[in-house]
């Protein structure tokens, strides 16, 4: 279960996003089209691109698409920014499918991610939660768990599920630099940096790893050992939300030797 990401077509067939209820156009007699292709082919155009996502996921269920046109639907109104509606009508999907489990704690899953964004961490990990009894132990789900823990600041509990996840996957780098971050909240630096070193035996070029190595050696005092590895971490992935950070860490830190 990879992270879940989200995406639209003409105004003809658009209902209104805004307000409690969607109102479909009626379904009409389904054209020729293969219910799996469209399926995976919708949701990857919600994820890459929410609005055309969205119209698509209504063009296709007034042919006829049912629940797989309305989960797309769903996944798209998270790219649009449409947290809270996105999430109920993840979870009421998931309460209403008939279909394999793992499905239908993907639904959950993306519900609760939409409720993190929304920022309501105790409905996301309620829906976390209720994935997680479909599918006990789960790592993707684990993941996502930690994640929303972490955002409540419950670094305890993000080590135990962490822990939990690493037993079965032993070399997932992501869960090995989030239980980092949490025993550098508990302040248990040797443990979190055993875990960032063992993450970068995997992958030296891991920007947050990197990023939280860097935090790591700031917080015992060397400044170029940070320098270095947050220098890393911006050549690593420029774009990315470590690289933000590491170049914020930086700035804090010069203005400080100043």
């Amino acid at each position: 279960m990879k992270p879940r990401a989200i995406l639209l077509l003409p105004l003809l067939l658009t209902p209104t996003l805004v307000g409690p209820a969607l109102v479909w156009p009626a379904p009409v007699r389904a054209e020729v089209i293969d219910p799996r292709m469209e399926y995976r082919s919708c949701l990857t155009l919600a994820r890459q691109k929410p609005e055309e996502g969205w119209e698509e996921a209504i063009a296709w269920h007034s042919l006829g698409g049912g629940e797989p046109a309305r989960h797309c639907a769903a996944v798209a109104l998270i790219g649009l920014g449409k947290y809270e509606e996105a999430a109920r009508r993840l979870e009421a999907l998931a309460g209403q499918s008939r279909r394999e489990e793992a499905l239908r704690a993907e639904m959950l899953a993306q519900a609760g991610q939409a409720w993190l964004l929304a920022g309501m961490p105790q409905k996301a990990l309620a829906a976390q939660d209720t994935a997680l009894k479909l599918l006990p132990g789960q790592p993707d789900l684990l993941l996502d768990k930690a994640v929303t823990l972490a955002n409540v600041n419950h670094y305890d509990e993000v080590v135990g599920v962490l822990d939990a996840l690493l037993r079965a996957q032993p070399n997932r780098i992501e869960a090995m630099v989030l239980r980092a971050s949490a025993y550098r909240y508990l302040d248990k630096l040797d443990l979190a940096k055993d875990d960032i070193a063992r993450a970068l035996i995997l992958d030296a070029n891991y920007a947050d790893a990197l990023l939280e190595r860097g935090i790591i050696r700031r917080l015992e005092g060397s400044t170029i050992g940070a320098r270095e590895d947050w220098l890393k971490a911006i050549d690593a992935a420029p774009e990315s939300s470590a690289a933000e950070a590491a170049r914020r860490n930086l700035e804090m830190m010069d203005v400080k030797v100043k």
